[in-house]
């Protein structure tokens, strides 16, 4: 086994190291397991790998509760052997969704900052967490627990959780240490505010309170975390986030906003972080940002003195950026904090710093109305993540999207989109490569018109034009007019796509 001796510093601790083999053997079928990890960061390894082998041999399942996405360790090998039941709050593991849209697992895709308060509450299935897994960097010598790189909903789990097993992990830097800041609301009605006034406001401690007599097992490892590439930011980002810059330089001038802007979000993934990128050469300084991931381009923003602070709850970087992280870490750890989910996404939070909310969309139609979850309203991607905790409380909304998909076989600009998980009263501006549609204060009549001339692509326009313009005047003859739409074929771009493979009127 890896020697962790120096990393338990709870010295009655180090009787309860053992081996992940020992460790799983004591989870028990149809448990409720809750992990640390948020994307494929600071999430459980061995354990869970042992739990797969020894699952493939027994066949049984459990029910996995995570922060958000992690990496292939987890979500990856138990679904292999057919270990998971339920599962919970979000994914982008392929195998998983895979077993999702199958119906081998079922899927409870939630809003991120309610999470960790909907398992203390016992809403979730199973009432409770049985077994808490959580990845750390070290315990303290009062048995406290120092996360790696992303806090998730640990705290909340390990609070509540009969039984908790700790992976120390000796691929993660002890220079983490100091990053984080762990704090978990009472539940109501004890509920109190939560003291966050600015980003870099401190409220909790460094490390995830826990009673030692809950630590069960304690078990070394150093798998490393298995982070992913991010795309390159090519001309059509490049064009998305110039046509963002130039939409908040018109807000500045406005007087709708101070000269370095209000605190950013991103969501993940590479439009976000390209949507980042485009901050290096603006004009803008003494940036902050309060957001749930911590990617590539906060880095850079950082690397070129744009950025003064950024708070967030994992660290999700490309291979490239994580060794830049570890290799300047004494630097980044001075501009980032790493908080739970259920405060880095905090509505109350949120709505109080008026958070720049910057998310990602599958697709958006002619009325604002936002689908980032199922394609053709049936196939689960990932989930809603955190985007609904910013898009309905933050300061000002933006969704961004390239106009197309598949090399141009899918409009992203469609007449109404398949599924909705931000209606359009959330939405601000819709913000694609080929142009901005403000949508404040504006009925859906004009949003429409907006939509289809600034964000469709040149290709659809015409389809979608011709659309809005039919159901308007059929609407109008009927006196229903306020939101005009065709029903036989609101959804006739998704259904020519189904049966020809493009959006495309062949």
């Amino acid at each position: 086994m890896i020697d962790i001796t120096d990393r338990v510093r709870n010295k009655a601790l180090r009787d309860k190291i053992v081996s992940a083999e020992e460790a799983a053997a004591f989870i028990k079928p149809g448990m409720s397991i809750g992990t640390s990890g948020f994307t494929p960061s600071g999430y459980p390894k061995a354990v869970p790998l042992a739990l797969a082998k020894r699952i493939e041999k027994e066949h049984f399942k459990i029910n996995l509760w995570t922060g958000a996405s992690v990496g292939p360790e987890l979500d990856g090998e138990l679904t292999k052997v057919d270990g998971i039941d339920f599962r919970m709050p979000y994914q982008t593991n392929k195998d998983i969704q895979k077993a999702i849209n199958t119906g081998k697992v079922s899927y409870c895709d939630l809003d991120l900052s309610s999470s960790a308060q909907m398992a203390r509450y016992g809403f979730m299935k199973g009432n409770k967490i049985d077994v808490a897994i959580v990845e750390a960097a070290a315990i303290t010598e009062e048995g406290n627990i120092i996360p790696t790189t992303s806090v998730g909903n640990a705290p909340s789990y390990v609070q509540t959780a009969d039984v908790v097993i700790v992976e120390v992990n000796t691929s993660q830097p002890l220079a983490l240490e100091g990053m984080h800041d762990i704090y978990v609301p009472l539940d109501p009605p004890y509920r109190l505010p939560i003291p966050v006034v600015r980003p870099d406001t401190r409220i909790g401690t460094p490390f995830i309170p826990c009673d030692p007599a809950k630590i069960k097992f304690i078990v070394g490892t150093d798998i490393t975390d298995k982070v992913r590439p991010l795309a390159p930011v090519d001309d059509v980002a490049k064009k998305m986030a110039g046509n963002l810059i130039d939409f908040l330089d018109g807000e500045v001038k406005a007087g709708r906003m101070p000269q370095n802007l209000l605190p950013l979000q991103s969501g993940v993934g590479n439009v976000a972080n390209a949507a980042l990128s485009g901050f290096i050469n603006s004009k803008y300084e003494h940036l902050t940002v309060y957001t749930e991931v911590i990617q590539d381009g906060i880095f850079d923003m950082i690397d070129a003195g744009k950025l003064d602070f950024a708070s967030g709850t994992s660290l999700t970087p490309s291979p490239d950026g994580q060794k830049r992280f570890y290799e300047n870490i004494e630097t980044y750890k001075k501009k980032i904090m790493l908080r739970p989910e259920e405060i880095s996404n905090n509505p109350e939070v949120v709505r109080r710093l008026g958070v720049i909310a910057m998310n990602t969309a599958i697709e958006a139609d002619i009325y604002g109305n936002i689908n980032s979850t199922l394609v053709n309203g049936t196939r689960m991607m990932n989930g809603i993540g955190g985007s609904g905790d910013f898009a309905r409380n933050g300061y000002l909304t933006i969704f961004l999207t390239q106009s197309t998909a598949k090399n141009g076989d899918i409009s992203s600009i469609v007449p109404m989109v398949s599924h909705v998980d931000h209606g359009q009263q959330v939405v601000d501006a819709i913000v694609t490569e080929q142009g901005v549609a403000d949508l404040r204060g504006v009925c859906p009549r004009e949003r429409a018109k907006l939509i289809i001339n600034n964000c469709a692509n040149p290709e659809y326009r015409p389809l979608l034009m011709d659309y809005y313009e039919r159901a308007l005047k059929a609407t109008m003859e009927k006196g229903v007019a306020h939101t005009p739409h065709l029903l036989k074929e609101a959804l006739s771009f998704h259904v020519r796509l189904a049966e020809t493979g493009t959006m495309k009127v062949k």
